[in-house]
């Protein structure tokens, strides 16, 4: 699975200005909004608070992976955020975090759901791309970064 398949390349940011955890969450489903995967602000926010709530998402090495399942989308769908400053975000590790992945899928969708968490999570395992995302100067450089990704990840397979 390519992150191109859910990732909506208008809800990218390498500004988040928030400082706490539920501001980011909120920064980062404001995108999706902006960018038109969603409609219901409050109930994707609510979803993805009561996830955290079940245990940080907050992967540790500067990175989160907030994820819930709600109706208010119709497809899987992501956001990605880079934080210059770092958040608290209750990692693994206890360290700030500075690289987001959000995604929200269908209530039903767990297969799909499941393959892009795994797929953003292997991603992640690598250095030189996290430490890319966090030197990306814009958004525009931040998708390149990614398109460049998974274009390598589909010539190896």
């Amino acid at each position: 699975m390519k992150i191109l398949e859910f990732l909506n390349q208008k809800a990218l940011t390498v500004n988040l200005s928030s400082q706490d955890k539920k501001e980011v969450i909120e920064e980062l489903v404001d995108l999706l909004i902006k960018a038109g995967e969603a409609l219901d602000r409050s109930a994707l926010v609510k979803a993805l608070i009561e996830r955290e709530e079940l245990g940080s998402t907050g992967i540790g090495q500067g990175i989160a992976i907030p994820h819930a399942k709600s109706e208010k989308v119709k497809k899987l769908t992501g956001a990605v955020g880079i934080s210059k400053k770092g958040v608290d975000f209750d990692a693994l590790d206890g360290e700030p975090v500075y690289i987001f992945f959000l995604l929200i899928a269908p209530q039903g969708s767990s297969g799909p759901h499941l393959k892009a968490l795994a797929r953003i999570s292997r991603l992640l395992k690598n250095k030189s791309f996290c430490s890319a995302l966090r030197k990306a100067k814009d958004e525009k450089e931040l998708l390149k970064i990614i398109v460049e990704e998974d274009r390598s990840e589909e010539s190896q397979q």
